[in-house]
């Protein structure tokens, strides 16, 4: 019997930036509906990691897989559409911009054909999926941190 390949595996990963190696052959495995905590001192390559998985970095060698696919991840939009997202540690979110407008960020779409009111219901609809509430026309100056953070998980 096989066994079900790991949700996420990293391998020898790698990632250098000029002068600092910040990961040196780190290995990670992560099975579906575990929850784990990443600890290390501060500069410890943590961040790093867990960047390169989310699609912002890209590690110089090393095998990521989800799933037990092999996944060479461009930008955050690839890592996720293969189901990975990353709520920061600091939030990176506009605070001038509402929530419906910071989920938006990220779209494609030329800003002028939005129809903020139509994305707003959609966002409503995918609160009520995930259980997460926060008013979609709220300012994000406006928000608590815990408001803010399931903004963050929304935008993934």
């Amino acid at each position: 019997m096989s066994e079900t390949p790991y949700a996420v595996e990293m391998k020898d990963i790698v990632i250098r930036f000029p002068g600092v190696l910040a990961n040196d052959h780190v290995n990670l495995t992560l099975k579906q509906g575990e929850i784990h905590a990443l600890l290390g001192e501060n500069g410890a390559g943590k961040s790093t990691l867990m960047n390169a998985l989310a699609g912002l970095y890209k590690p110089a060698s090393g095998i990521m897989r989800v799933f037990g696919e092999t996944v060479n991840f461009n930008s955050p939009k690839d890592a996720i559409a293969r189901g990975i997202g990353m709520v920061h540690q600091h939030f990176m979110l506009v605070p001038t911009q509402t929530v419906t407008e910071n989920i938006l960020l990220g779209l494609n779409e030329p800003r002028f054909f939005m129809k903020l009111a139509e994305y707003d219901q959609k966002i409503l609809a995918l609160q009520d999926q995930f259980g997460l509430r926060v008013d979609p026309t709220a300012k994000v100056w406006q928000l608590s941190v815990g408001e803010q953070q399931r903004v963050e998980i929304l935008k993934t």
